[in-house]
């Protein structure tokens, strides 16, 4: 069984609720409405079944390899890479004037969901690169930009980001790697990074190295960090002095080269300042928002491959009598009730985070191309709340989902042969890597929540009150338990964000030893209500007699969302609000 792209699903989400039409009428998307996306990601999922998604199980079972400095992928990403390179798919969402085809981050969210669901190792590179592209697009200087978008854009050249090292973790402000100004007004580089993903491979002809360094004098801590570009291949072919001394060998993701990067072994690594000295975490955070954003959408697609593949299983596995005698001997184990729940859970899940996801894309969209600037600002602050949710929430479901898929296949599915494993064993990356689920959670809580109060979080409350208020009108079975789990789920997270805007200062240990569990509320609380406002549609659409089928299991799945997944959140209130003093109470030498 190989990957279908959710196709129908995409869409649905994109017309109802994230709002394509809305979308076409900003300026410079106006052909970007919903005939082109379904052109675009029908081309997409051809792509990603037919080429990308076969390599999955080989990367696994033949992972990139190093040899004397030379990292070779797996057999066959090569010329998958080069498809996907000449199909124009690196340059989807970007700009037109350095060769991309300018369409909205909406669109390009669905494309990316569908890449990582075909093959996360592969997916990885083009992420990557889109960071990079994003970072010069924001900081570099013209002539930056004309040297290195179009070669990204157009995938003869990728990008890494060069954050690691191994003192530092993710405490970027011990950061080491030095730089020192020449003459020319370049930089020469100096240091150690680690964990650089697709940092030396054999699927382009250059690499884009970002690197924070320091500056000779620079001030201690974050604020004392520049960023640079140091390309592997110097403008006249040399090879410029940055070396990849091992890749890693890793849980998962096996295929994706993890590269220990050493610069300035052989007189200096040549790098050039972007934008201003000591900005480079500022400038960074916009490689690193993409990027976050993007491992969410890793999260997502991993979650319907290993939803796709435990059904096709539950369909063939045939195994025990049901317990209600409707088969009279043994029947596939779709039948029993518990494999019935793993599967609802797995399907909910992956369907309101896409939801959340392609909801937070169109605001994206609109709060950098919308004429009107109080909408831009209101869009701008909904979509930087919901990319810790959608990293956050999203990864962590991942594994959840994967585990479920292992799960449902039983013994069969701790057998590496079933493949089933695979996407257990590529998942916990996607929690760790771009900010741990408690660094996102710490974003949530101070940036996001502290800072302004709670103003951002309880407009989304007033806009999920307004759902509720258009459930209430509804006398069906979905919409009565969706109203008032909903209500209950909104009313728990609006009681965690008074606790969290009013405490943070005054008690920072009792809210941030719930951070995790307010981020996983947050998430649910944001995707039960795209789940919500997606029955109202459905049972339009079901009443109007269309697409019957799609509609029923929309109904079906909305319900379950409610029931099984928005049930939870007032509990996971009381633990956070309740239960600070539970975690730090014990003596640490009592551990």
């Amino acid at each position: 069984m190989t990957y279908r792209a959710p196709v129908k699903d995409m869409l649905f989400v994109m017309k109802e609720l994230a709002g394509i039409d809305a979308v076409a009428q900003l300026p410079g998307y106006e052909d970007a409405g919903l005939d082109t996306a379904t052109a675009v990601l029908d081309e997409c999922a051809k792509l990603c079944q037919d080429v990308i998604a076969p390599l999955n199980w080989d990367g696994d079972q033949q992972p990139s390899s190093f040899s004397g400095g030379v990292v070779t992928t797996t057999p066959g990403f090569k010329q998958a890479f080069k498809q996907y390179a000449e199909g124009g798919w690196q340059g989807l969402h970007h700009p037109t004037e350095f060769g991309g085809q300018g369409l909205p981050k909406l669109i390009h969210t669905a494309c990316s969901e569908m890449v990582n669901g075909s093959n996360l190792s592969f997916a990885l590179c083009p992420l990557l690169t889109d960071g990079a592209i994003e970072a010069v697009l924001t900081a570099g200087s013209d002539e930056q930009k004309a040297t290195y978008l179009p070669k990204m854009i157009d995938g003869s050249w990728t990008g890494s980001m060069n954050l690691t090292e191994p003192q530092a973790g993710s405490d970027l402000s011990a950061v080491r790697t030095r730089a020192e100004p020449q003459p020319d007004g370049s930089y020469k580089l100096f240091g150690t990074k680690i964990f650089i993903t697709y940092g030396e491979h054999d699927m382009a002809d250059n690499i884009v190295h970002l690197v924070l360094a320091r500056v000779s004098g620079a001030p201690e801590g974050v604020k004392g960090i520049s960023l640079f570009i140091a390309p592997k291949m110097m403008p006249d072919g040399r090879r410029n002095d940055v070396h990849c001394v091992s890749i890693e060998h890793k849980l998962g993701i096996k295929a994706s080269p993890t590269a220990v990067l050493q610069y300035g072994d052989h007189g200096g690594a040549v790098g050039y300042l972007v934008g201003q000295e000591n900005r480079g975490l500022e400038y960074m955070f916009i490689m690193m928002n993409a990027a976050r954003f993007g491992v969410g959408l890793q999260g997502i697609g991993l979650a319907e491959r290993a939803y796709q593949k435990a059904v096709a299983y539950a369909r063939d596995r045939v195994q025990s009598r049901p317990v209600d005698g409707s088969v009279a001997g043994p029947a596939a184990i779709i039948h029993h009730p518990d494999v019935r729940r793993m599967l609802m859970t797995m399907r909910a899940l992956t369907e309101g985070c896409r939801a959340m996801a392609l909801v937070g894309a169109a605001a994206y969209d609109a709060a950098h191309a919308h004429p009107d600037v109080e909408v831009r600002k209101q869009n701008q602050a909904f979509y930087e709340f919901l990319v810790p949710l959608i990293k956050g929430l999203s990864t962590e479901m991942s594994l959840d989902v994967a585990s479920l898929g292992v799960q449902v296949h039983g013994g069969m599915g701790f057998i590496e042969e079933t493949g089933a494993a695979q996407y257990l064993r590529d998942a916990k990356i996607l929690t760790i890597y771009e900010g741990t689920t408690a660094i996102q959670a710490n974003d949530l809580v101070g940036r996001k929540t502290s800072r302004d109060g709670g103003a951002t979080a309880r407009g989304i409350a007033a806009q999920i009150a307004a759902t509720e208020a258009l459930l209430d009108a509804r006398s069906s079975a979905a919409c009565r338990a969706m109203r008032k789990r909903l209500g209950a789920a909104r009313e728990a997270f609006l009681s965690v964000v008074e606790f969290v805007a009013g405490q943070t200062k005054a008690s920072p240990n009792a809210v941030f030893a719930g951070s995790v569990p307010y981020l996983m509320l947050a998430g649910y609380v944001v995707s039960g209500w795209q789940m919500a406002r997606a029955l109202l549609i459905a049972e339009d659409r079901l009443a109007a007699g269309e697409d019957v089928e799609f509609m029923r299991a929309k109904i079906t799945t909305a319900r379950f969302h409610a029931d099984h997944i928005l049930s939870k959140v007032p509990g996971i209130r009381d633990s956070i609000v309740e239960g600070a003093d539970a975690v730090t109470e014990m003596a640490l030498d009592a551990y």
